[in-house]
């Protein structure tokens, strides 16, 4: 495959311009330090090797795999080439030897998945397809392929069979306890491993806009003409610093059930690290090497995850966050703190009021009037 920028039929055969290749780059190069974190601690849950154990011999890949031929359309030189297309650049790009069958799903929900045991499948929607334009295609399809080089695939498609088998024994109390157990510290894995994909997506598209683009689309539809990328970073800022207590509580509740980060975190996320010098280390060629994967140091690994969530508390602009940070420098004043953080939650609640040493509190007098209560 050459970068000659040659098109045919309207189609690209190769990229349509000059991308930087990544002969044996390992997945560590481009990994968010919170997915390793995360399925670190997955592995660690209990009875989690069980049960992944069990659903290794137990999942009918094959019927998956079969499904998939039967019903949806598979991604070839015959159909949906510039899709095909794509795919063989983003393998070429990250060097991932194997391409992974891609099939185009009828579904109008913007969607695409990397699923597979034994072997990635990666699975696109119409709606996703219809959506976007070819660089936004790309950096997706990429972020897919990124799935797939770091072996994400096994865990979505356990993910996959355990939300839907969390469903089937909802009436059993204490086997849908055990399960979504495993499925929540999936679901907050995944989350995290879906960060490490955007990247992976960047590194394939080489195109910062054109992610960007794409992740705007995913969350407001195909409607450029009426959005805007920096207004949209900016609702990832408010989003992460508006608020009190109760808003931080809030987004920790909202984020528990889904699968993927909001749209304007993952934006926000993605331009960060196009900023930083790793990336562009990475880009001028400095990046570790598949070849020595296998002398990587587990504590390394996750002592670099560590001062990762150690540098974002410290950042974050979130209250709970910024509570956690003075709470660690030996701030005083907790319970005050945090009365003050959830006063919102109580209907008519009193403001700040002077007491008799002249601090405030939040108290009313003790021969005030009972209020009522919502």
């Amino acid at each position: 495959m050459s970068d000659d920028g040659h098109q045919q039929s309207g189609h690209e055969k190769v990229p349509s311009r000059q991308r930087r290749r990544f002969p044996g780059i390992s997945s560590r190069a481009y990994e968010h330090p919170a997915d390793r974190s995360a399925l670190v601690a997955l592995r660690k849950l209990s009875g989690f090797d069980t049960v992944f154990k069990a659903l290794s011999g137990l999942l009918p890949e094959r019927s998956l795999r079969l499904l998939f031929l039967s019903d949806s359309v598979r991604v070839s030189d015959q159909q949906f080439a510039h899709l095909n297309d794509m795919l063989r650049d983003a393998c070429y790009i990250l060097d991932l030897e194997k391409v992974p069958p891609m099939y185009v799903t009828q579904d109008p929900r913007p969607n695409a998945m990397c699923i597979g045991l034994d072997e990635p499948i990666i699975v696109v929607t119409t709606g996703l397809v219809e959506l976007l334009d070819e660089e936004e295609m790309r950096a997706v399809v990429g972020h897919e392929v990124g799935h797939a080089l770091s072996g994400h695939s096994v865990y979505r498609t356990i993910l996959l069979f355990l939300t839907t088998l969390a469903v089937r024994v909802a009436w059993i109390p204490l086997g849908n306890l055990a399960i979504m157990a495993i499925v929540t510290a999936l679901r907050e894995w995944f989350r995290k491993s879906e960060l490490s994909a955007d990247r992976a997506g960047l590194l394939v598209g080489q195109d910062l806009q054109a992610s960007m683009r794409g992740l705007m689309k995913i969350a407001g539809g195909n409607h450029l003409h009426e959005m805007n990328v920096d207004a949209f970073l900016k609702q990832a800022e408010e989003y992460e610093a508006g608020g009190d207590l109760r808003d931080s509580v809030l987004k920790i509740l909202n984020v528990l059930p889904r699968s993927h980060p909001f749209t304007t975190v993952r934006a926000a996320e993605l331009k960060k690290w196009a900023e930083s010098r790793d990336y562009q280390r990475l880009m001028d060629g400095h990046y570790p090497r598949r070849s020595e994967d296998k002398d990587t140091s587990v504590t390394d690994s996750f002592r670099e995850s560590a001062n990762h969530y150690a540098t974002h508390v410290k950042s974050s602009k979130d209250p709970l966050m910024k509570l956690v940070t003075d709470l660690a420098g030996g701030a005083g004043d907790l319970g005050g703190r945090v009365r003050r953080g959830f006063s919102g939650f109580a209907a008519g609640s009193p403001k700040d009021q002077p007491s008799r040493n002249g601090t405030t509190t939040e108290e009313p007098p003790a021969d005030a009037p009972p209020r009522d209560e919502d």
